[in-house]
């Protein structure tokens, strides 16, 4: 149930840019650029996000990106 309320919260502030986990611009994390032209963003807070630039949007990163 509780997955239910969080799940909906996050995806919201990932489509405006900002870390799941502390709400902070991933536009200030530390970029690392992938083979694949998209680009490893690190947060503040320690989590890994990939930025797509086609589609201009951020998802978390999986465990074998990592």
């Amino acid at each position: 149930m509780l997955k239910n309320i969080i799940a909906p919260v996050q995806a919201w502030l990932l489509s405006k840019g900002q870390c799941a986990g502390c709400g902070t611009p991933l536009a200030k994390g530390k970029r690392v650029k992938r083979k694949d032209g998209s680009k490893k963003v690190t947060c503040k807070c320690g989590r890994i996000f990939i930025f797509d630039p086609k589609t201009e949007k951020y998802r978390r990163a999986l465990f074998e990106e990592v």
